[in-house]
């Protein structure tokens, strides 16, 4: 077996970790990965981190994360910084960022406290299981996922705001103004940006008849370095600047929302916004090997997979076996297959169902999940179901990471669900509207949009919070902080911070390289292996077939991380995705 060596650092040895590879080679200060073959490449991109010692923000957007930089060197915090890209993201990035949806934060302060916030969107009141299907009980395509019925009442604002009364620093106004300040000067249109709002032209017609919004003044196609203004976004951003959370669920702004929803049949009302609130809860704290993991509990499914996933690798000696070799690759699958399953039986909104977390994380379970696992045979899912446990009752998005000067550190993943959600702006409001009722289980054994089972756990009821894949997440290492990682990506959320965690810790790759590197996914349902171009060997997808695995290489790329590293020296590295027009900034 050939042998990959690592040669980090001066203060380094090098280390034998895995197959097919040469040694690698130091680049101003990194270490990069290179193949014997030259037809596998392990890295989308050859981008390379950018370094700090005050403070880090990675985020979507380079405006953005511009912003969050801003907010750090004017004094303010972590969570500062955060609320402040939180609403830029809404002006410059409105495919994800959003005032219209909701989202998950992370958030460990420089003592080593940790706090989780799910400001995750709520079924209206008068919602209920059934709503999504006809007469002979089907569900009728596209009525969860467009148009203003497949929208649940937003939660962002409340939860910015929720987040600034406990932690924040600066004064709330100040967070708010760089996000009027895009709207009204406009926003230059990135080429994936305008790409994006060139392609939902005729859903936005479809859905908001005689609409102007995200359309170019003289009716031509958004090209990359066209301006957009946004001067009714701008107004409701001063209105929320004004009064805080009220500025959005109360009043003005309330009732041209529930104005909206009424004229497309709707279900939000001024009384289902005015009720919304965003909630503390107590974060997943588990650990993987010598490292602790700090992640987001249910109303998101993302926490108790990604725990799951990383306990049922840790015996296996996958830093030996390298990188995507067959046999990493292949105990990673079957974890997979069985996590999801077990996310589609028990996982939903804690308020209203029994999701049994420490039992499904707990080695004992893991152990007897495991028991049908074999190195010679894929499992074949349709003999896999959620697991057994006594007593119990049976893909666009944007995550962004901020650390500042004390290494207090926030981990945000915000979403509409689909790109630009149900494709619903808010007349006079100029913003998107989310169609997350569709992460409901519309009905039982039936797929979302991204081909995810649900069960009666996640079945609609008023004032429900949908099951959602978000996974923020930070690792500390020796009782300090080490990293903060998350990504869009509807399903494959778990599995990207999954495999950009494995990166770095068994496998010894820079915060930006284990960004950069390609990725796979399984999801129990369908039964089958997707994997970017170049992933893996052609030798590895031949072992791996031969064992009865498919694998089918996809068009899309996975994942869009944007991630921060503590390095040894207690620099911060950022790691942003070169995969969309993600940026890190730091100072």
């Amino acid at each position: 077996m050939k042998k990959l060596y690592l040669f980090l650092f001066a203060s380094f040895s090098s280390v034998s970790v895995g197959q097919a590879q040469q040694p690698v080679r130091e680049s101003q200060g990194f270490y990069q990965f290179l193949t014997e073959d030259p037809n596998q490449k392990p890295f989308y991109s050859d981008r390379q981190g950018v370094i700090a010692n005050n403070g880090m923000v990675a985020s979507a957007h380079p405006d953005a994360s511009q912003v969050g930089v801003d907010i750090l060197k004017k004094g303010g915090n972590a969570v500062d910084a955060a609320v402040a890209v939180q609403f830029a993201l809404a002006v410059v990035h409105p495919s994800a960022g959003n005032i219209g949806g909701g989202g998950f934060m992370v958030f460990r302060d420089a003592s080593g406290k940790s706090y989780t916030l799910d400001f995750r969107e709520m079924a209206p009141r008068r919602s209920h299981k059934d709503m999504y299907l006809d007469k002979q009980g089907n569900p009728v395509p596209g009525l969860s996922t467009l148009g203003h019925l497949a929208s649940g009442v937003p939660g962002s604002v409340d939860g910015m705001a929720a987040a600034h009364a406990r932690f924040g620093k600066l004064p709330w106004r100040d967070l708010i103004q760089p996000a009027i300040d895009l709207a009204e000067r406009g926003v230059v249109q990135t080429e994936r940006e305008a790409r994006g709002l060139n392609n939902i032209r005729e859903s936005m017609q479809k859905v908001n008849p005689g609409g102007s919004y995200f359309l170019r003044p003289d009716g031509r196609e958004w090209k990359a370095g066209d301006t957009l203004v946004q001067e009714d976004l701008a107004r409701v951003l001063r209105l929320i600047q004004k009064k805080g959370r009220d500025g959005f669920y109360k009043g003005k702004v309330a009732r041209m929302l529930a104005s909206e929803m009424k004229r497309g049949g709707g279900l939000i009302t001024t009384k289902d916004l005015k009720a919304y609130q965003s909630k503390w809860r107590e974060p997943i704290i588990g650990t993987y090997k010598n490292y602790k993991v700090i992640t987001m509990p249910p109303t998101s499914s993302g926490g108790v997979a990604l725990m799951q996933l990383l306990r049922l690798v840790e015996p296996y000696p996958i830093t030996r076996w390298g990188w995507n070799a067959d046999s990493t690759t292949q105990v990673m699958i079957e974890a997979e297959r069985r996590v999801y399953a077990d996310r589609a039986k028990f996982l939903g909104d804690p308020d209203f169902v029994d999701v049994p977390v420490d039992k499904l994380i707990s080695y004992e379970y893991l152990r007897e999940r495991w028991k049908s696992f074999s190195f010679a045979q894929a499992t074949d899912s349709r003999e896999v179901s959620g697991g057994a446990i006594a007593g119990y009752e049976s893909l666009e998005t944007t995550h962004f990471s901020v650390v500042d000067k004390d290494q207090n550190a926030v981990a945000i993943t915000t979403t509409l669900n689909g790109g630009y959600g149900s494709r619903v702006v808010v007349q006079g409001g100029g913003f998107f509207m989310n169609n997350e009722m569709d992460d409901f289980s519309i009905k039982p054994g039936v797929p979302n949009m991204f081909g995810l089972i649900g069960n009666k756990a996640n079945a609609i009821e008023p004032g429900k919070r949908m099951l959602s894949s978000m996974t923020p997440t930070i690792l500390e290492k020796d009782g300090k902080l080490y990293m903060v990682v998350g990504t869009p990506g509807g399903s494959t959320i778990i599995t990207a911070v999954y495999q950009t965690i494995l990166n770095v810790v068994e496998h010894g790759m820079t915060m930006q390289q284990a960004v950069n590197a390609l990725k796979f996914h399984h999801q129990w349902l369908p039964d089958k292996t997707t994997f970017e171009q170049g992933a893996f060997a052609d030798n590895t997808i031949r072992k791996l077939q031969n064992r009865g695995y498919t694998l089918e290489m996809q068009r899309n790329s996975i994942g869009r991380m944007d991630c921060i590293l503590v390095r040894p020296d207690g620099s911060l590295e950022g790691g942003s995705d070169p995969r969309g027009d993600n940026v890190s900034m730091g100072y």
